[in-house]
């Protein structure tokens, strides 16, 4: 019997070699969470906000540049019966046919301080009635050049307030950018450890069958010469169906788990793989002050707090800017026209435009007023909301550090605990031979073992995971000393 035992640890250790034997790959964690930021689907997502938010930005700097715009009608043509009113109240219909083509071309500059446009521009007319037989039937119009100025008064510019926020929004989005990967990267860890927790399980189960069918096979014995009794001998082979039902149950455990890692991380169906406990714990050390100094440095959330200020201040400068509409336009330049198209350029005439358009309300039942104070309104409770996540941020990084020492120690107990159920096991084991110890007392001391085991991966998974939440939390390795963002 005690070469039947010993041959126990013999075969859990040929059963681990043979699982990795099969593997073309064998991952560590650091492969996983590589393969996690390049071939995941979430990182192609992220990829794909990134890029999406810098075309947003660029659109945002092209409102500030001059654009050349060509504009008009060309080419016009019509024909068809006007209906023409007389003097006597009656009315003609005569067939008309006509073309008018017009086109301008114009130089736009956006003034970001006023939110006016001044441009300069060219443009040029051309009309002809076919119906027409006299010399007036086609003529020629345009302006050689002209300076002009559009310019609102006391409006909402929406030029100068997103140069407050968009910078900011973009800024905002690239640290969101190394966010999620720190996040990809905390979930490929809990998919690493899911996997390795359901490969424990499954060689405890299978470790536990065959232990269990041996025991059996002693009590069978022991039953057979009437030194144990019936009812420990049907206790063992309840236990030992159970063990068969737990291997089932581990077996579809460990595919449920390994399917979902492999798809996480982009694998093929034909590529197999196995994986490496992380075992190797880094020392650093983490204080609060220092963890919360690089979070507000480093975290999009801290740019965000100050962007929703701005917008909060927006949304009120633009309830006031609705109160009334004013705008001034003025332009300066040379026009002419003509029968032929260089009468157009032929001692040009000046051209002179200035009006100012204005739409006040005299009264509006306190519309505008509902409309500020709302505006004020919403700040204030924006404030608030900024102030409490603000709070709540803080209480987030100071969380995740103290609960980031726990787990180091939380490690170095389960690791010693898992050290010491094994050895008791083994003691108890060799004592149930020998007939010191009844079948009870060496199951305990075999589930306190599985127990032990189950909680040393469980602590590993719970350090790595709370080590890339705190890279998350931080954008900051303080294990390497090194910043994740860096600003370009």
């Amino acid at each position: 019997m005690n070469k039947v035992y010993s041959s126990l640890p013999v075969f859990v250790f040929f059963f681990l070699i043979t699982s990795f034997s099969y593997a073309q790959n064998v991952f560590t964690l650091d492969d996983i969470i590589l393969r996690s930021k390049g071939q995941s689907p979430a990182s192609k997502q992220a990829e794909t906000r990134k890029e999406n938010r810098y075309w947003q930005y660029r659109f945002y700097k092209s409102n500030y540049n001059p654009q050349l715009r060509l504009e008009g009608s060309l080419p016009s043509y019509y024909k068809r019966v006007n209906q023409i009113p007389q003097q006597d109240g009656t009315f003609r219909y005569i067939p008309v046919e006509q073309t008018n083509n017009y086109v301008n071309l114009g130089l736009q500059q956006p003034l970001q301080w006023t939110g006016g446009v001044i441009s300069a521009n060219s443009s040029l007319g051309y009309f002809k009635d076919f119906n027409d037989p006299t010399s007036l039937a086609e003529q020629w119009s345009g302006t050689v050049m002209n300076i002009q100025l559009n310019q609102p008064l006391f409006s909402f510019n929406t030029l100068r307030w997103d140069r407050k926020t968009e910078p900011l929004r973009y800024e905002e989005s690239k640290r969101e950018y190394v966010e999620q990967m720190e996040f990809i990267s905390r979930e490929a860890v809990s998919r690493f450890f899911n996997v390795l927790q359901a490969q424990i399980n499954l060689q405890i189960a299978t470790f536990n069958l065959a232990n269990n069918d041996t025991i059996y096979k002693i009590e069978q014995g022991r039953y057979n010469i009437g030194t144990t009794s019936q009812d420990k001998l049907l206790q063992v082979e309840l236990q030992l169906l159970r063990s068969r039902q737990d291997v089932a149950q581990a077996t579809l455990d460990q595919e449920t788990a390994r399917l979902q890692l492999r798809t996480y991380i982009s694998l093929t169906e034909g590529e197999t793989f196995a994986l490496s406990l992380p075992e190797f714990i880094p020392s650093f050390d983490v204080t609060v002050d220092e963890a919360l100094e690089h979070a507000r440095k480093n975290r999009a959330a801290y740019i965000a707090f100050e962007r929703r200020r701005i917008e909060a201040d927006r949304e009120v400068a633009e309830a006031r800017g609705q109160r009334f509409q004013t705008e001034l336009t003025a332009a300066f330049g040379l026009n002419n026209n003509g029968l032929m198209l260089n009468d157009v350029y032929t001692d040009p005439s000046e051209l002179q435009q200035f009006n100012l358009t204005l739409s006040v309300p005299v009264l509006d039942w306190g519309r505008n007023k509902s409309r500020m104070r709302t505006a004020i309104a919403n700040k204030k409770l924006n404030d608030y909301i900024i102030a409490q996540d603000e709070i709540n941020f803080e209480q987030e990084v100071m969380t995740q550090v103290r609960q980031f020492e726990m787990l180091r120690l939380q490690i170095e107990i389960t690791k010693k605990a898992d050290e010491v159920a094994t050895e008791r096991y083994n003691v108890a084991q060799n004592r149930y031979l020998i007939g010191k110890i009844d079948i009870t007392n060496l199951n305990i001391a075999l589930t306190e073992k599985d127990d032990a085991k189950r909680s040393y991966i469980q602590a590993l998974k719970s350090f790595w995971t709370a080590y890339y939440d705190l890279r998350r939390l931080t954008l900051y390795d303080f294990s390497t000393k090194q910043l994740l963002y860096k600003p370009e």
